[in-house]
């Protein structure tokens, strides 16, 4: 490929140096002066420059290289018996790819030749032509349409030349050159490398190098990802040496930053960063050195994005440092796809509304069913069903909780909230333009009955209290649902780090056949920046329901710091 995520001719491997160019070969002695020609005689021709890519011959004067004449290099010559190399299409640290014509079947085909530094021992030029098998090895094995087919590998000259199917295009960092994407085309070409690892990582292959340079946009919308040369193949040897690492370093994902064994999750990484990229135009954690960027990647904040739109949500859940929490292929798949379709109006102003979590079975029932009733509330509850996806919050230890519970960093809200430890946690990320950015994370017992939630919402004009007021007045004027008795509000003023809070506390009858009342108590803060928090408990009402909210809302608040007042 003629570039690397925007670096051209960057290695894909930091444990190995650069090829160096080759210097032109002295001659053996200085050369004599030329006889004069006669005035009327036309001065020889010149011996024809080589095609780009090929090997200039040392003078005849010069000592040989090897034993035995060095075939013809560059264009023009046959790999394999049958196939004639015809044009250099581009080159990359460890090899260049050629326009080859398969003169057995007549088609034009891609040969990528082998190529490694003259400064490789014997033993590193092996691996590095053990790793060009495997590359041919695991693109074959995987059976996708955005993934190269290979049609043969050849052995000339002792390397093997891997013959695959001609792709019409560019790759995606030639396409990046000349600016950035819309979210809408970012997530098709997100969706189709996705499918690419998903099929790669069912056949037990991890691509590894995962970027705009190994991503070609071709002809009639395909995407393609290419270059499994450092792929790890699942039951095979490792080829990588001891202290190194492959992989373009702003790509890599903190795991493999760290040396710990990859999995699929860390390909996943790779395609959030590059997703990033895409519509923002620059890598999130690309610095000066190799060494700056591998501490960017453990350490640094992703810069939250701000041409991506819909995208927001995918590209961060990508992007979670914790590979654990990080999004899976199935839940990033739907969120692409959402992406890819027509804009839907955004709802009103509303408390906290996420769905719960877990199988089918589990209960449903929202935070605000009587929304759900509302014109705009059915669209809304139809969008929040699509958006629910794993946590996106970070994980650490704090003196003075509770038992079992931990706290949690929710960097997107710039806020930390504790929670039980064993809680199932999902999150809700979305932007409107004329509301701003509307996120929360919700906390659920691995029962389904109890759950906690926090959530920020930007351009709020009102205060806490009045917000409690107006939530008290629309409860209070809605009717209950069939069987169901008038729902019970009470709201007091409070304060939360020496600002004015609202707590909101209400039980109602869910619009659910047979469900039981619920109790609800919300505290509200509005910050200085116009952003409305809240911290919410809700439980099934009952005898000990109210002592209950509160006991979960008190031990919330012990973890409960806004660090943007």
């Amino acid at each position: 490929m003629a570039k690397n995520g925007g670096i051209h001719e960057e290695p894909t491997s930091y444990g190995l140096r650069p090829p160096a160019p080759t210097p032109a070969q002295p001659p053996a002695q200085p050369p004599a002066q030329p006889p004069a020609q006669p005035p009327a005689q036309p001065p020889a021709r010149p011996p024809a420059r080589p095609p780009a890519g090929a090997t200039t011959p040392p003078p005849a004067s010069a000592p040989a290289a090897v034993s035995a004449p060095a075939p013809a290099r560059g264009a023009g010559r046959q790999i394999g018996g049958r196939y004639r190399l015809l044009e250099r299409l581009g080159a990359g640290g460890m090899g260049t790819v050629w326009r080859a014509r398969d003169e057995v079947v007549d088609r034009d085909v891609a040969v990528k030749e082998p190529r490694v530094p003259e400064h490789f021992s014997e033993a590193e030029r092996r691996t590095a032509y053990l790793r060009m098998e495997r590359e041919a090895r695991a693109a074959a094995r995987i059976d996708h349409p955005s993934v190269v087919t290979i049609h043969d590998v050849v052995t000339e000259d002792g390397r093997p030349w891997i013959v695959m199917e001609l792709l019409r295009g560019t790759s995606l960092a030639e396409v990046l050159d000349e600016g950035t994407l819309a979210p809408q085309e970012a997530a098709r070409i997100g969706l189709a490398v996705l499918g690419a690892l998903s099929a790669a990582h069912e056949a037990g292959v991890l691509h590894r190098d995962v970027k705009p340079g190994n991503v070609m946009v071709g002809r009639h919308d395909r995407v393609v990802l290419t270059d499994f040369g450092i792929a790890q193949v699942e039951g095979e040897e490792k080829l990588t040496d001891t202290g190194s690492f492959v992989g373009s370093p702003e790509y890599l994902a903190p795991e493999r930053v760290l040396g710990r064994r990859p999995g699929p999750e860390s390909d996943l990484w790779s395609l959030g960063v590059m997703l990033y990229q895409a519509v923002e135009g620059v890598s999130p954690f690309r610095r000066q050195t190799t060494a700056s960027t591998l501490q960017a990647v453990l350490l640094a904040e992703v810069p939250p994005p701000q041409n991506a739109g819909g995208l927001t949500t995918p590209i961060t859940g990508l992007l979670r440092k914790e590979s654990e929490t990080r999004l899976t292929a199935r839940a990033a798949q739907q969120l692409l796809q959402a992406v890819t379709l027509p804009a839907r109006d955004a709802g009103q102003d509303r408390p906290p509304t996420l769905a719960a979590d877990g199988p089918a079975t589990a209960p449903a029932a929202a935070l605000w069913a009587r929304r759900v009733r509302s014109p705009y509330g059915m669209a809304a509850a139809a969008a929040l069903a699509a958006a629910v996806i794993a946590a996106l919050v970070v994980v650490f230890t704090r003196d003075g909780l509770p038992d079992g519970w931990r706290s949690y960093d929710e960097y997107r809200m710039h806020l930390t909230v504790a929670a039980p430890a064993d809680w199932n946690i999902t999150a809700e990320d979305k932007l409107d333009k004329d509301q701003g950015h509307y996120r929360a994370t919700r906390y659920t017992a691995p029962k389904g009955d109890v759950w906690l939630v926090v959530d920020r919402k930007e351009k709020t004009t009102e205060t806490a209290r009045a917000i409690a007021d107006r939530w008290k007045q629309e409860r209070e004027r809605a009717a209950p649902p069939t069987g169901g008795s008038p729902a019970a509000v009470t709201v007091e003023s409070a304060t939360h780090q020496g600002r004015d809070a609202a707590l909101y506390t209400e039980t109602y009858s869910e619009n659910t056949t047979g469900t039981p009342r619920r109790l609800n108590k919300f505290l509200i803060v509005v910050t200085s920046r116009q952003e409305r928090l809240t911290l919410a408990v809700s439980v099934p009402d009952g005898k000990t329901a109210g002592k209950h909210a509160t006991d979960l809302l008190g031990k919330a608040r012990s973890g409960f710091e806004i660090r943007r007042l």
